[in-house]
């Protein structure tokens, strides 16, 4: 297990986002929608043809079957979870990744007071989460080679954007060669604080209020249960494709 606090690198991704949408809320139906909006605006970034989407569960997965049926292209799942702040389920202090790759937001975890027996007993109890979902999404299959590779990674929305950080980092720690970013939503600090991890970052609805939610782009909105994703997933017939392809 690493944890790592978050530094600065030379690279800052592109941003591309759609101007009308700016700082608006409620500007799609569903996940479904977005998904379709947003596969339109991926079209604009060059070198996705034989990419691989990443799709960061829960939320992340209905906007990436219909990315990855609209791209044709094979998608998976990176299964991050964010460390939850145990009296604020919504907030977080930090992520880990599935390979065990750990960043912590330390002004927060500060702030907050957090002992390291306290990290640690959060971190065990996420990582139970994230061996599960494994097992239920994945079957266990090995994780897919991203070495020199392109990769799309797809979530419904970054508030903080620490999930996403940590997705980046490990994909990048595995020797992905260009990393692009698509998300509905996101507020605009998040997008800076990926920024150094990414090439390119598409964001169709970029926020800049102080109180930002994911759920408020989406005039529908609601937490997916883990029997839904798993739906889903199956009915997708781009999930684990390049492994059904021997890739």
């Amino acid at each position: 297990m690493s944890i790592i606090v978050i530094g600065l690198m030379s690279q800052m991704a592109e941003v591309i986002d759609s101007p009308g949408l700016r700082n608006k809320v409620t500007v799609f139906r569903d996940r479904f929608h977005a998904g379709e909006l947003l596969a339109e605006k991926l079209r604009e970034v060059k070198g996705l043809e034989e990419a691989i989407i990443f799709a960061i569960p829960a939320g992340g997965v209905q906007v990436a079957k219909v990315v990855s049926e609209k791209l044709s292209l094979p998608f998976d799942l990176a299964v991050t979870r964010k460390l939850h702040v145990p009296w604020n389920r919504e907030a977080g202090f930090g992520a880990i990744s599935w390979d065990g790759f750990m960043l912590l937001n330390e002004p927060l975890v500060k702030a907050l007071g957090l002992t390291g027996e306290q990290i640690a007993r959060y971190v065990a109890e996420e990582k139970e989460v994230i061996e599960r979902r494994l097992r239920l999404f994945r079957d266990e299959k090995p994780f897919p080679s991203v070495e020199d590779k392109a990769v799309l990674v797809v979530d419904d929305g970054l508030a903080s954007g620490f999930s996403m950080l940590t997705t980046l980092r490990t994909l990048r720690l595995r020797g992905a060669g260009k990393i692009v970013v698509g998300v509905p939503t996101a507020h605009e600090g998040a997008i800076e604080l990926i920024r150094p991890s990414a090439d390119v970052i598409v964001c169709l609805n970029v926020r800049s209020s102080h109180f930002y939610a994911v759920a408020d782009a989406y005039k529908s909105w609601y937490d997916l249960d883990d029997d839904e994703v798993s739906s889903l997933l199956k009915e997708s017939p781009h999930y684990l494709k390049w492994a059904a392809d021997g890739d």
